[in-house]
């Protein structure tokens, strides 16, 4: 799937005040964007975990894990020679506000959480994207790039799992997730994160 695909998919591109924001916190982008993909590789344990009798989710979410773990690796591998120092932060809105939404009953439970998935590796790979235009520090500009095939995948996967367990149109769903998602990102944030808001 194309960028424009995903960029249709999410209605709404990261604004420019976010991106200024980010060149002046790589520390903080660098440390986030580790976080990030670490609960990445989480999501899809637990949801491996949850639904075990689910074999497609199980071969893909497998796979998908792995990588991400790979990818936390690698952006532990950039923060050394930039005096960065992995360390726990405050969670972000973003994807806890999204979860405030999941049904309670399944299958919905189960088909809201892939479509969040499918919105937060979407919204990575736009923020990727973005963020490789304009960041002066031409090794994380690449890193970012090669990010963006693997994260496109990601996006589709979940999307699609998603589709094959509902067995009913998700369009309406993915709207009414995408409404709140597009709000997150385009309203003023105090806390500046990968996924954060406008900068308050």
């Amino acid at each position: 799937m194309s960028l424009a695909d995903i960029r249709q998919f999410l209605r709404v591109d990261t604004p420019k005040a976010w991106l200024d924001k980010a060149i002046s916190q790589i520390p903080i982008l660098l440390i986030d964007h580790a976080h990030c993909e670490k609960k990445a590789a989480a999501t899809a344990l637990n949801l491996m975990y949850r639904y075990p009798e689910r074999l497609e989710l199980q071969q893909q979410l497998s796979r998908l894990a792995r990588e991400e773990l790979r990818h936390f690796e690698q952006v532990l591998e950039l923060m050394p020679s930039r005096n960065v120092h992995f360390r726990s932060l405050p969670p972000s809105r973003y994807a806890g506000g999204l979860r405030q939404q999941v049904r309670k009953e399944e299958p919905g439970q189960l088909i809201d959480l892939l479509i969040i998935g499918a919105f937060i590796e979407a919204r990575s790979c736009e923020r990727f994207a973005a963020l490789a235009e304009v960041i002066p520090d031409q090794e994380l500009a690449d890193y970012y790039r090669f990010l963006l095939r693997s994260e496109s995948r990601h996006f589709r996967n979940y999307l699609k799992l998603a589709e094959r367990y509902a067995k009913v149109d998700i369009s309406e769903r993915v709207e009414q997730f995408r409404i709140i998602e597009n709000e997150f990102i385009i309203s003023p944030d105090k806390q500046f994160q990968f996924h954060s808001g406008v900068p308050a």
